[in-house]
C-alpha cells in the first residue's frame, strides 16, 4: 500500500473514530408527549366537534410556549370519529396501542363516550370528556369537565318551568342522552305539577323538522326544552322562524353560541334560552384573555363556548397532574387528577375526588341576535357534581340506563 493510500485509510478511520463518539456523547433527541385527539371530522356531529379540537389546540401550543412539560414538549394526534360509536371505539383503540398517546381527550355524543369508555377501562388509560351530559355514569379512568345533571339539566329544567311555564314539548335527537335527560325532565315536570304534551326524537343530522314544529304550534307549550345536537339545530330554529313561531319560548341543553352564529341573523329566535355553566359573554380577566387568545389563534369572528372552554380547561389540568406527577404515565397522571384545581374562564373549577367530576357554576342566558347570550340567572357559586341525581338510588339509575341502552340507537 502506498503512503497516500496508507494516510487516507487512517483518516478514515479516525474520522470515523471522531463522529462514533460524537454520536454516542450526543443526548438523545427530546421524545414529545404524545396526546390523542378523537373528535369527529367529518359526519353530522363535525361542526360541533371541530372547535374542541382547536380548544385542545391552543392549550397545547400555550404549554409549548411556555417550555413544554417535564422538558419535552406536547404533540397532538387527531384523529377522525367520524360521527360513528364504532369508529370512534376502533379510533381509541389504535390512538392507545399504536400511536402510544398518553391519554385522550375526546368524544361528543354520550353513545360515542359509551363505545370508548370500556376501551379506555381494558388499557387502564385516560380520558377527558368535555360536554354536559345525562350523569348516571363513574370511571376510574375518565374525567368529565362538562356539567352533570344538577349542574345543568335540572336547574335549567325547574328555571324554566318558574319562569316560562309548566306546558312543555320535549325534543331531542335520537340517542342515548336526550333521552336519558328527558328522564329526568319528566320526573321535574311531574313533581312541579306541569305537563308533558309530547316527546319526540328525530336521527341525528335529520334535517326535516317541519312536522314538529306544524305539531308545536297545534299544542301551543309554554315551553320546549330542546336536547337536539349538531346541526339539526339549526333546521329547527330556522324551522320555527319560517313558521312564525319565533315567540314560543326554546330552553337548549346543547346549542352553544356556535350554534347560534350558524343558525344565522335572518332566523333569529328571540325567546331562546341555553342552560351552561360558560357564556363567552361572562364578566372576569380569566374570560377575557381566554376569548382574546382565542380569536388571535383562530380569527376575530370565532366564537368560544362551554364546551370549548371545558375541552381547554381539561388539558390545563391534565398538565398540571403531569408535571404534580413528574411523568406522562395515565396511571401516575389518574392519581395527581385528584387533587387538581384551576382558575377557569368559568370560575373555579375543581376536580371532586369522589366522582371526577368538576365542581362547576350554573348559568342561564338569553340569546342575542349577535349569537352572544346575555346572562340572567347564576347559581353564583360552584355546585358540587352529583352524576346521580339524588331522588333515585344507584341501583334505579343503573335500571334505567341499562333499559334506555337498549332501546336507543
Amino acid at each position: 500500500m502506498n503512503s497516500s493510500r496508507h494516510y487516507l485509510v487512517l483518516s478514515g478511520f479516525a474520522l470515523a473514530a471522531v463522529l462514533g463518539a460524537f454520536l454516542w456523547l450526543r443526548p438523545d433527541p427530546v421524545q414529545p408527549i404524545r396526546i390523542g385527539l378523537l373528535h369527529s371530522l367529518s359526519g353530522t356531529m363535525a361542526a360541533s366537534e371541530r372547535p374542541l379540537v382547536d380548544a385542545v389546540r391552543l392549550a397545547v401550543e400555550e404549554i409549548n410556549a411556555a417550555g413544554g412539560l417535564l422538558e419535552r414538549p406536547v404533540e397532538m394526534v387527531v384523529a377522525d370519529g367520524r360521527s360513528d360509536d364504532a369508529t370512534f371505539a376502533a379510533e381509541a383503540e389504535r390512538l392507545i396501542v399504536s400511536e402510544h398517546v398518553s391519554v385522550l381527550f375526546a368524544c361528543w355524543t354520550s353513545t360515542c363516550r359509551k363505545a370508548v369508555k370500556p376501551v379506555v377501562e381494558k388499557h387502564r388509560h385516560l380520558m377527558f370528556y368535555s360536554l354536559q351530559y345525562e350523569g348516571l355514569e363513574q370511571s376510574p379512568n375518565l374525567y368529565y369537565t362538562g356539567s352533570t345533571p344538577n349542574q345543568q339539566i335540572i336547574p335549567g329544567t325547574r328555571w324554566a318551568l318558574d319562569a316560562l311555564g309548566k306546558r312543555v314539548y320535549l325534543l331531542g335527537s335520537d340517542y342515548l342522552f336526550p333521552h336519558a335527560a328527558n328522564r329526568i325532565i319528566r320526573d321535574l315536570v311531574r313533581a312541579d305539577g306541569g305537563t308533558v304534551l309530547a316527546e319526540r326524537y328525530r336521527a341525528l343530522g335529520e334535517t326535516d323538522l317541519t312536522a314538529v314544529v306544524a305539531e308545536i304550534r297545534a299544542m301551543k307549550p309554554d315551553v320546549v326544552l330542546n336536547t337536539i345536537n349538531g346541526d339539526s339545530n339549526v333546521h329547527f330554529f330556522r324551522a320555527l322562524h319560517a313558521a312564525g313561531l319565533g315567540a314560543v319560548p326554546v330552553m337548549s341543553f346543547s346549542l352553544a353560541e356556535d350554534g347560534l352564529n350558524a343558525i344565522g341573523n335572518e332566523a333569529f329566535h328571540p325567546n331562546h334560552y341555553a342552560a351552561w355553566s360558560y357564556f363567552q359573554s361572562i364578566p372576569g380577566e380569566a374570560n377575557r384573555r381566554f376569548v382574546a387568545a382565542f380569536q388571535q389563534r383562530y380569527g376575530s369572528d370565532r366564537v368560544t363556548s362551554d364546551p370549548v372552554e371545558a375541552a381547554y380547561v381539561g388539558v390545563r389540568l391534565w398538565a398540571q397532574a403531569v408535571r404534580d406527577a413528574g411523568t406522562a404515565d395515565p396511571e401516575q397522571v389518574n392519581r395527581a387528577m385528584l387533587l387538581q384545581s384551576m382558575a377557569a374562564p368559568s370560575g373555579i373549577a375543581a376536580v371532586d375526588r369522589a366522582t371526577r367530576h368538576l365542581w362547576k357554576p350554573v348559568r342561564i342566558g338569553k340569546a342575542r341576535v349577535d349569537g352572544q347570550f346575555d346572562l340572567i340567572w347564576s347559581s353564583g357559586n360552584a355546585l358540587r357534581p352529583d352524576p346521580y341525581p339524588d331522588y333515585r338510588s344507584r341501583f334505579e339509575w343503573a335500571q334505567l340506563m341499562a333499559e334506555l341502552s337498549t332501546a336507543t340507537p
